[in-house]
Formats: C-alpha cells, sequence, structure tokens
C-alpha cells in the first residue's frame, strides 16, 4: 500500500478556504487516507519550507502568489506559460509542475449561461486570476477590455457607456471576499441591462455585494463556486497522473 499523500492550499489570509473541506471530503469519499493542509503565508519565500515537506504531492495556489510562485518551479505546462499564472502545483520525484486549471474552471462557468449576443467582455482586475480569464476569452475569440488601478482604463474613468457595450463583465479582483462583504469596486451599475452576463470569481460569500448590485438591473449573474469546483476536479486529474 502506498503511503498517504499531503496535498495543500498556499496563499494569505486564506482561513476561509473552500478548498481543504472539498479535497478532505474527496479523501473520505474514496477512503483515502491523504490529508490536506492549508499554508497561509505571510511572504512567498516560505515555499521552500513547503516543498520541503515529505510525502507532499501536490498544492494548490491563491491570491496572491499565483504570479510570484513562479521562479520557484521546475516547470511549466503549456497554458500556464501563456496565461503568466499558475493555481496548481504536481510534485513527482521532487520535480515541480505549475498548471493553471482556472482556465478550465472558468471556461465551464461561462458556457453554463454565455448566449450569442454576449460577444465582448469587461474583465475587472489584472492579477492571476484575470489572466486565465483573459486566456478563456483569447481562445475563445472573444475580444476583451481589462480594468485595472493603474491602467489606462481604471476604475475611475470607466463610463457608463463603456460598460454598456460589453455584454460579459467578469470581476476578478478579491474586493468583496469574507469577511469584508460590504466592500465593492468602483462601477456603474445603472449601465447593466437583462442582456449582461455578471460573473464574480469570488465564492465566498455565495452573492457579493457587487453581485446583488448587478441583479438589480437584471443582468444573469453567477459566483465563482462552479469555477472552483471544476478546477479543483482537474487538479485532482493532474495529482493523480
Amino acid at each position: 500500500m502506498k503511503p498517504p499523500r499531503i496535498f495543500g492550499l498556499i496563499g494569505r489570509n486564506i482561513s476561509y478556504s473552500f478548498s481543504q473541506k472539498y479535497f478532505s471530503d474527496k479523501f473520505d469519499r474514496l477512503m483515502l487516507e491523504d490529508t490536506y493542509q492549508v499554508f497561509d503565508l505571510k511572504d512567498i519565500q516560505e515555499i521552500d519550507k513547503i516543498f520541503r515537506i515529505e510525502r507532499l504531492s501536490g498544492l494548490n495556489v491563491t491570491i496572491p502568489y499565483k504570479e510570484q510562485i513562479l521562479p520557484y518551479l521546475d516547470e511549466l505546462s503549456e497554458e500556464a506559460q501563456q496565461i503568466g499564472a499558475v493555481n496548481v502545483i504536481a510534485i513527482r520525484n521532487g520535480k515541480k509542475t505549475g498548471y493553471n486549471t482556472d482556465a478550465v474552471g472558468f471556461e465551464k462557468s461561462l458556457l453554463l449561461l454565455k448566449k450569442d449576443f454576449h460577444n465582448s467582455a469587461l474583465i475587472l482586475g489584472n492579477g492571476g486570476a484575470a489572466k486565465a480569464v483573459q486566456y478563456v476569452f483569447r481562445q475563445m475569440d472573444i475580444p476583451y477590455e481589462t480594468v485595472s488601478r493603474k491602467g489606462n482604463l481604471n476604475f475611475e474613468n470607466l463610463s457608463p457607456e463603456f460598460v454598456q457595450q460589453r455584454r460579459i463583465i467578469v470581476q476578478c479582483t478579491p474586493v468583496g471576499t469574507f469577511p469584508a462583504t460590504e466592500d465593492c469596486v468602483p462601477f456603474p451599475f445603472e449601465s447593466l441591462s437583462p442582456q449582461h452576463l455578471v460573473i464574480d470569481l469570488i465564492y465566498n460569500p455565495p452573492v457579493t455585494h457587487f453581485l446583488k448590485k448587478a441583479g438589480i438591473s437584471g443582468a444573469t449573474t453567477l459566483n465563482g463556486l462552479y469555477m472552483l469546483e471544476q478546477q479543483a476536479e482537474k487538479a485532482w486529474q493532474l495529482w493523480n497522473r
């Protein structure tokens, strides 16, 4: 019998993590003795001591380390190279390979609700999760614009007219995540309509302040839970190759 493996999540301020319960429940269902741990790192340099853990076989990576982790890996999958961010690490014989399963998860979420008239997009944020969303839109030939704090298009100059013309809105920042559930990025919600699809990648709380405001307009809304479940299942496949 193989010895139990150790998996885990690295991030910062991640006590609310979905992943630990999800994988612990999965191990129970599969009658595995594997364990899943949460590693709350104050600095990415602490990853070296995590990598030295005996029987460590895989990691999930979340905010703010999806891009910072890259120099610590031995190899990147093709999609991780193109995206420039990693959310899954598989460790085999000491070799650390980075993957991005956020892209798979987001694409499956998008296809749940996307209509033909959802043909252009606006991405709020430009971190690791946003880069996976950008990758999916490129693969699907959906033109997009990215709003970031320091970009030419930012939250201060985002106009209602600009939003009206882009029927998919994806909120990729951590603003509004538990426990700061009343926080919300500045956004011209009055420009939304029932023809808009609004996706917030946050899953805790299930309905963010951003989604509440978007829903008032009649826009179709979706949180990040389905995406998270789908990317987790893909991660499990990669860890068990």
